[in-house]
Formats: C-alpha cells, structure tokens, sequence
C-alpha cells in the first residue's frame, strides 16, 4: 500500500477519518510540514487543514516540490481546498464543492474557511464563513428564514472578524433586520441541523485517496 500522510484539523474528526481511510494523520499543516512529509516518504499527501494566523500557512512552492517528485498531492476543505484552486493547473487534485467555489471565483478569501479551535482537542470555537453561507441556504429552503433574514444575516456574519463568528454572534449583530421570533427560529435550526460543508468535502477526499490507493495496491 502506498505511504498517505493526511493533515487533518477541525474540519473532520479523527475517529471518522480514520474508519474512511487508513493513513497517517497529522495536525494541520504550516510552513516546512509538506516538505517533511516528502522526506518521510509519503506516495500521497493530502492537504485538508493548515494553519493561517497562528503560523507561517503551507507555501505553494513546498506543495510543488512534492508534485515534481511524482507524489500524488489532494487537497480539499479548508486551506487544501485554497491550496487546489491556485495549483491544480500545477498538479494538485482538488476534491468537493469548497475547492470548486474558489476555482470559480465564487468564493476569493481564505477568510471563507477560517476559524479558531482547540489546539489540544481540536474543536471548532468559531464557525466558518462557508459553513455559515450554507446552513443559511438550507435554513432558507426550509422555510425558517426570508430571503430578506438570509441577508441580514450573512451582512452580519461578513462583518465579524473570522475567531468571533458564531450563530449566536451574528444573529445578535444583525440586530433589528430581524424579529426576535426570526432569530429564535433560526438559532434553534442553526443548532439542530447545521450545514458542515467542511466536514462533507473532507470526506469526499479521503473517500478519493482510498479508491485512489486500492487502484495502486
């Protein structure tokens, strides 16, 4: 079997990952990770958190040291997904609806997909701006906010600086737009069934980096 080293973070757990695809996990990526993953001897890397604020974030030219060294290098999620869109023409793999976003256009920042978490346990303290536009979407289509609510609400999420984004945070920031029945409703959705596009698109990675390496087994 091929050597696959996965950085992973708070975009999905570590159980779940690991009942998907059977790799060496380690914690999200910074400056100098990529390059020593090519020095162990890794046939795939795949890219799914990275540090942004915290650490100096992966560099592109580490990415393409290991696609010249014939290393199959995915990204997807969070700073892969970012990574992707800027390399695939380069030799990266971009996987899911996140990487897509970015290829289009639809999505420029990489304020898109960050957030703080835990750096021991790995849970996620703030929410991404990405997560926030969809679970937006679903609570749109499901009746439990006007189109009017859902941009409100994405306005004041915009507006939060990316450690402080919460539902709760951006419902009270959207203030008068919305009636307090509108944003109990929403709260109460957001909590229950929010969107994790995120979490969906890693999977869909690690789900790719298996077929991948039972076709090279």
């Amino acid at each position: 079997m091929p050597k696959i080293i996965v950085f992973l973070g708070p975009s999905l757990d570590l159980s779940a990952a690991e009942k998907i695809l059977p790799a060496e996990y380690r914690p999200p990526a910074k400056r100098g990770d990529f390059l020593a993953a090519v020095a162990d001897g890794a046939d795939i890397i795949c890219l799914i958190d990275g540090v942004f604020h915290q650490d100096c974030a992966v560099a592109h030219r580490e990415i393409l040291t290991a696609v010249k060294k014939g290393i199959k290098v995915v990204g997807a999620s969070s700073m892969g997904a970012l990574r992707a869109a800027e390399m695939d023409t380069l030799g990266m793999t971009g996987i899911g609806k996140i990487y897509r976003m970015y290829k289009e256009s639809t999505l420029v920042s990489d304020d898109e997909v960050a957030l703080v978490f835990d750096p021991v346990s790995g849970y996620s303290l703030s929410e991404p701006l990405i997560n926030i536009r969809c679970t937006l979407k679903k609570a749109e289509a499901a009746g439990i906010i006007t189109p009017a609510a859902h941009a409100a609400l994405l306005a004041a999420a915009h507006s939060v600086f990316y450690p402080q984004r919460t539902y709760p945070k951006i419902a009270a920031v959207a203030g008068d737009a919305l009636d307090a029945a509108t944003k109990e409703r929403f709260l109460a959705f957001a909590a229950a069934s929010p969107a994790d596009q995120k979490r969906e698109d890693a999977i869909a990675a690690l789900e790719y980096i298996r077929d991948l390496a039972a076709g090279l087994a």
